[in-house]
């Protein structure tokens, strides 16, 4: 009989990179690059329209990414025809926004990726996502703690 593992960074690394394959293999088939469906997610979070410093820091701050790769992946979206350049409003640096291209596209892959939620997530206890995604998130402050203190 197997018991499971401690939570450690070898199985929340496993658990990350399995993940990120399955959503990887959706992407494929959509042209789209990991980082620019992240930076396609923030533009939504933000309500279509970010600004592009506010964008470079959601994506560096999470993905541990520096700045130009950040500002490739917009260069990219915009070339793509997927994101555009928006006039800043007072007090606000420059903006990108959704096209109607780009919006289309987040939608569908935002579907796509409530699709494999619920696969890999949909049967597992309430409770037990909740303890996981608190655990998770105190072992991610804690690394940013330590990472700002570097």
């Amino acid at each position: 009989m197997s018991t499971a593992p401690t939570l450690n960074g070898q199985v929340i690394g496993q658990a990350h990179y399995a993940t990120r394959a399955v959503l990887e293999g959706t992407l494929a088939r959509t042209g789209i690059t990991f980082l620019q469906v992240v930076a396609l997610n923030a533009t939504a979070d933000n309500g279509g329209a970010v600004e592009r410093d506010r964008l470079v820091g959601r994506m560096t701050g999470t993905l541990k990414i520096d700045e130009p790769a950040v500002l490739a992946t917009i260069a990219e979206l915009k070339s793509a025809g997927l994101l555009e350049a928006l006039p800043a409003e007072a007090g606000e640096d420059a903006r990108v926004g959704f096209t109607d291209e780009g919006l289309a596209l987040h939608g569908r892959i935002a579907a796509a990726v409530a699709e494999i939620t619920e696969r890999l997530y949909g049967d597992l206890p309430a409770d037990d996502l909740a303890t996981a995604g608190r655990l998770l998130s105190l072992v991610t402050a804690r690394a940013n703690a330590e990472l700002a203190g570097t």
